[in-house]
């Protein structure tokens, strides 16, 4: 049926693949597939102009116009820059008249699907992303939240945004604009339908007030020594600058991601298996418990590490492919692989074809309660399983063949995943989605569309890649209430105790070796 892992092979994973194929990776020596498939640049107006006084220059100097240096420019680090290079990027950086900025984006054409911003400059792209004021265009900023890493990076984001601030506070004085509620600045990462409170106000998201919600979006990996030292920098500035309550909720947001790195690191240590930590497995079989027990359970482990994924990790996942940048993506896909290898393992280890026919009957149990439970990941692990070669050749009673063919009709590639996604779409949380047709959608997006248009970012793309992860977003937002249960949790060993690929294929060829035609049971010769 071409079910596979979430993400290619057991250990290791590959490269996107080709745009117009399906790529095929090694899982532990077995190929599976996965689908995958000029504008003028108007400079600041007279009026800006005029109020130069209280407009700032770039930072370190008087008149930018007067130099070719720009000490502290986003990125720029005292680079000497060309002087029309220079003009544009102070241009699209120090712009806070609405009209210029929108005239300045790739806007959508009257009929069109899709968002309202279509491109742009990186830099025009995060300016918008600060002068929004309606909460209607929220989701807007989420998206370019989420999507940012993808044409810009973190230190790079921090960098621009402290340079544009003193632009917007000089119109934040001058116009008179209120700052954005504290309810909006501390808005949770995935809370992005607009669910502020009854006293939210319309928000004007002044740059600090993006950093304040990117620090809350960045990913554990990101805080690298560098943006922990830029961060600080922007809290101290507000500070002196009299913005207490934003350097209060900035300095808050930072110490929360380093103490959360700081126990992610020591969470993972002592995440070892039993074995290595001198813990016994429980002795025993699979029918010592009960099969909603055992689904409550697997739920369990499922929903503490997708807890832990973080969406970027997901998106960075589809372009670049990289273990260190997705670290808890990695690990819940190798927990994937590892329940669905020890699940081939116990059943070819049987002796007995009885044996074998009674635990194949016991896990499509467990997985009519992991559907009832919304644990599509056990779910698909088990059904993987069972439906793999090794275990489709053997014979099985005609009534057991056809129970697990029910099953896999919620998986059926061939029509996109449409029953799948068909039962996603009606599903309430809590709930684990199968993380690997998440990935396969985001690598079609990234492959099928170009990430610029005419020299501008393409941001259509980001806003479908923005789309496609909010269904997980949403599920990591609802936790499931279940008990551990120690017990059953030991049984399991981490998952650790399987056989790799080579010899589950030896166990199956020596139950049943090739050439052998099936043995007609009873009922077969009946009909």
């Amino acid at each position: 049926m071409g079910l596979e892992c979430p993400h290619g092979k057991r250990h290791s994973h590959r490269g996107t693949g080709q745009r117009e194929g399906a790529r095929k990776e090694e899982v532990r020596g077995r190929s599976v597939q996965f689908h995958c498939t000029e504008q003028e640049s108007p400079l600041i107006d007279d009026e800006h102009q005029r109020a130069s006084s209280s407009q700032p220059c770039a930072p370190g100097s008087e008149n930018h116009e007067t130099t070719d240096r720009l000490p502290n420019s986003p990125g720029g680090h005292n680079h000497e820059i060309p002087e029309a290079e220079e003009s544009e990027e102070l241009d699209e950086l120090s712009l806070v008249d609405h009209n210029e900025i929108m005239a300045k984006l790739t806007l959508k054409q009257e009929g069109d699907d899709g968002p309202d911003v279509r491109g742009g400059s990186g830099d025009i792209l995060l300016v918008h992303a600060t002068e929004t004021d309606r909460k209607d265009l929220v989701l807007y900023c989420e998206a370019f939240l989420t999507t940012y890493r993808t044409f810009i990076t973190p230190e790079e984001l921090i960098e621009k945004l402290q340079y544009r601030y003193p632009f917007h506070m000089a119109r934040k004085h001058h116009a008179g604009c209120d700052i954005v509620v504290v309810e909006f600045l501390m808005v949770e990462a995935h809370s992005h339908r607009g669910n502020f409170g009854s006293d939210f106000k319309s928000p004007q998201v002044a740059p600090s007030h993006l950093k304040s919600r990117y620090t809350k979006k960045s990913i554990l990996v990101e805080l690298t020594d560098e943006i922990l030292k830029l961060l600080m920098e922007l809290v101290f500035k507000l500070v002196c600058k009299g913005e207490l309550s934003l350097a209060r909720v900035l300095r808050k947001n930072i110490l929360e991601k380093v103490d959360n790195k700081r126990m992610q690191s020591h969470c993972n240590s002592a995440m070892r298996p039993l074995a290595a930590r001198g813990v016994a497995a429980r002795p025993g079989t699979l029918h010592d418990f009960h099969s909603h027990e055992i689904a409550e359970q697997l739920t369990l482990l499922d929903a503490e590490l997708f807890y832990k994924i973080e969406i970027p990790e997901v998106l960075l996942w589809a372009k670049e492919q990289n273990e260190e940048k997705s670290p808890n993506l990695t690990q819940f896909t190798e927990h994937f692989n590892n329940m669905s290898y020890w699940v081939r393992s116990i059943i070819m280890l049987q002796e007995k074809a009885q044996d074998r026919e009674r635990l194949l009957l016991k896990f499509i149990k467990i997985m009519k309660h992991l559907r009832k439970l919304n644990n599509f990941n056990s779910y698909l692990a088990i059904l993987s399983a069972l439906d793999s070669a090794p275990i489709r050749r053997l014979e099985w009673q005609k009534q057991t063949s056809e129970g697990l063919a029910e099953y896999c009709t919620l998986i059926d590639s061939s029509s996109s995943f449409r029953a799948y996604r068909a039962a996603l779409s009606e599903v309430e949380p809590p709930c684990i989605p199968y993380l690997g047709l998440i990935l396969q959608d985001l690598t079609f997006v990234h492959l099928g569309n170009p990430d610029h248009i005419d020299g501008k970012v393409n941001f259509s793309k980001r806003w479908q890649q923005f789309n496609i992860l909010d269904s997980m977003r949403r599920f990591q937002q609802v936790h499931y209430e279940i008990r551990r249960n120690d017990e059953i949790i030991s049984f399991f060993n981490d998952f650790s105790d399987h056989l790799a690929e080579e010899a589950l294929w030896e166990l199956s060829l020596k139950i049943k070796p090739r050439n052998i035609t099936r043995r007609k049971t009873e009922r077969d010769e009946k009909t």
